[in-house]
């Protein structure tokens, strides 16, 4: 593709080439009046995307080998890892999306540029998750924390029940926040096995009178995933699915309202996606903020005001990638090999490593463990950090180490890890 020698190509340069030798080049752009307009050769710098066209052709993976020198191998918790196909495809994409000018960016929410790219989002995570048309799909901002309050502002009254199972730091925090705006009830906590568990349903006494029952269904920093469903006796089930959403698949009809923070394993940071069935949508507390009233947002197809765009686009993004992957079944089977792969590798090193979480309830997303020694762990992490396997360090509040392996994460990258491990064992055991 030719390029315009002028300063917007940098945006667009690959990072492999030589820099220019005189950053004072000619530029080719003149300006015809006061108000500045841009006379860009169309031939230099016309950008080609198949969406412009009737036959797609789909962005072709870098060579392994330039993934190995360009890129780490990021166990970051979140923001994470994404895949690099959509990367490359965002790249291509930055500086005119598909013939219409001008970046995402840049674009009106209200024009019928980004409408296309929210619709499709929307109908692609639809498609994903198989979910019917009597649930509303919003895309939202302020993380999932901020649904922390929105979820008891919306679904109940201040002197209403709502019941938590607490299974780690975050539903924790979601029970704390539901304090200001209703009346919750922990009717379990693992607190004290310090979260490394999951009840049994049958054994929890559930408030008869509860109007919701709230799970987070893999805690990011503990590392416990809800591998079913409970069902509450009364209400609706609500799930913070946060760092396992698009992970496998889910039967959305179980569920009054999901809701998710895009960073972990569907797109950068600033998109939080919310699933609710329409029925509970329109009955706010009074006191609710407008950006927090769900009634708002679902009428106005969360554009309500100017939403996230380029996080948006890129969640619709990697909606096309997981399709494209064979959808939730197939990428569920590949979550479920790497997890195999490092729990195998921790529990088979003779107790050099340790996993404490209750196996059948260990998370595929994220992996926490320690080291018998205890004085090795930074050590273990600096020279990880050296063989480009970074964020490795566990969460501040417990320690040790964490490996995030969401959706994005190759199996080459799980496997480069387990190999260090092993050769780190080997010279400090």
């Amino acid at each position: 593709m030719a390029m315009a020698t002028s300063p917007h190509t940098l945006l667009l340069k690959n990072p492999n080439l030589t820099p220019l030798k005189n950053p004072n080049f000619n530029n080719p752009i003149t300006t015809t009046n006061t108000n500045t307009r841009f006379n860009l050769p169309t031939k230099s710098i016309s950008i080609k995307c198949a969406a412009t066209s009737q036959t797609q052709t789909p962005i072709q993976a870098p060579p392994q080998t330039q993934t190995h020198q360009d890129r780490v191998f990021n166990f970051a918790a979140g923001p994470a890892t994404l895949p690099e196909k959509v990367l490359l495809k965002a790249q291509s994409e930055l500086y005119n999306w598909r013939g219409s000018g001008m970046s995402v960016m840049e674009m009106s929410h209200r024009g019928k540029e980004f409408l296309s790219i929210i619709q499709k989002a929307e109908s692609d995570l639809r498609t994903l998750l198989n979910i019917s048309d009597d649930y509303s799909v919003l895309f939202l901002q302020g993380g999932a924390t901020t649904q922390f309050a929105a979820i008891p502002l919306n679904l109940v009254n201040p002197n209403d029940t709502v019941d938590f199972i607490v299974t780690g730091s975050w539903s924790d925090k979601a029970f704390k926040e539901a304090l200001k705006y209703s009346k919750p009830s922990t009717i379990w906590s693992g607190k004290s096995e310090k979260y490394t568990e999951i009840p049994s349903f049958h054994d929890l006494e559930q408030n008869p009178d509860a109007k919701f029952l709230h799970i987070c269904a893999n805690e990011t920093i503990h590392g416990v995933e809800y591998k079913d469903y409970p069902s509450p006796k009364n209400g609706l089930l609500v799930a913070d699915m946060s760092s396992n959403f698009c992970s496998k698949p889910v039967d959305v009809s179980k569920f009054g309202l999901i809701y998710a923070g895009a960073q972990k394993n569907v797109g950068p940071s600033g998109v939080t996606i919310v699933i609710i069935k329409k029925d509970l949508i329109g009955n706010a507390q009074e006191i609710t903020p407008v950006m927090l009233d769900y009634k708002i947002h679902a009428d106005n197809n969360s554009l309500y005001n100017t939403p996230p765009c380029y996080g948006i686009y890129m969640c619709g993004l990697v909606f096309e990638d997981l399709l494209d992957q064979g959808g939730l079944v197939e990428v569920e089977k590949k979550n479920k090999k790497k997890a195999e792969i490092l729990y195998n590798a921790i529990d088979g090193s003779n107790g050099f490593y340790r996993c404490p979480v209750e196996k059948s309830v260990r998370s595929l997303m994220n992996v926490p463990f320690t080291l018998e020694k205890s004085e090795l762990e930074a050590e273990f992490i600096k020279e990880a950090a050296k063989e480009n396997m970074v964020q490795l360090k566990g969460h501040r509040s417990v320690g040790g180490m964490r490996a995030s392996i969401y959706n994005a994460m190759p199996l080459a990258g799980v496997e480069k890890l387990v190999a260090f491990m092993k050769d780190f064992q080997a010279r400090n055991a």
